[in-house]
């Protein structure tokens, strides 16, 4: 397996560096336990805890089970790679490691220099310091997590900001909500190209057709 394939494997979904005492839930998922362990302090209010890769839910504190295997590999790997370590974020559509300078909250992906420059001219993107957890982003004067974001102050904010905080009475978005419309309005675009290239063949298929004929 390539050094890069390897690493890929070996990374902590959350922190996006490579595993240190990493834990495996029972869907199969491994996290570092300090990563797991704060998403799992972090989650506010009822409901089951959900695994941050594949969403499964468990009922109560899922349990975390060490695993020794993977353990030894990221041990072996980070002292034969020590250049590799701490890489920090990197940019989501990049194919080799470029760091990220920001976070989209929308699309829920990190961007490089090169392509935070298309979603900087769209005023419905988010951006904010590049971060690996957008689950658990909290504001940082209620410590809540941020749901909203506040269309007059171009920020992301918690429910109490809205609220009782100094943007109570702005207009408002839900992030959820704009994540939503954003993944609409790519799926309308991918079906409009998918009918579009449907015509294509098939007017290709009656020029060919034709030709055989004649």
């Amino acid at each position: 397996m390539a050094s890069a394939d390897l690493r890929d494997e070996l990374t902590c979904s959350i922190c996006l560096n490579i595993y240190t005492d990493p834990v495996t839930l029972t869907c199969g998922h491994s996290f570092c336990r300090t990563c797991i362990e704060d998403a799992i302090e972090a989650k506010e209010g009822p409901g089951a805890h959900k695994c941050p890769e594949c969403r499964a839910e468990y009922r109560g504190r899922p349990a975390l089970e060490k695993n020794r295997k993977l353990s030894n590999i990221a041990e072996t790997f980070r002292s034969s790679h020590p250049e590799q370590e701490d890489v920090g974020i990197l940019c989501t559509y990049c194919d080799s490691p470029v760091p990220a300078v920001k976070t989209c909250l929308l699309c829920e992906s990190s961007l490089c220099e090169k392509h935070v420059m298309k979603h900087s001219k769209s005023a419905e993107h988010v951006l904010m310091e590049p971060t690996a957890s957008l689950e658990n982003r909290k504001c940082p004067i209620h410590k809540k997590v941020l749901e909203y974001y506040c269309l007059e102050d171009s920020t992301c904010v918690c429910v109490s900001c809205c609220l009782i905080g100094e943007h109570r009475g702005h207009q408002m978005e839900s992030l959820h909500e704009l994540r939503i419309l954003n993944f609409n309005t790519i799926s309308v675009k991918d079906k409009r190209i998918h009918e579009k290239l449907k015509m294509s063949n098939l007017t290709l298929f009656k020029f060919f057709h034709k030709i055989t004929i004649s």
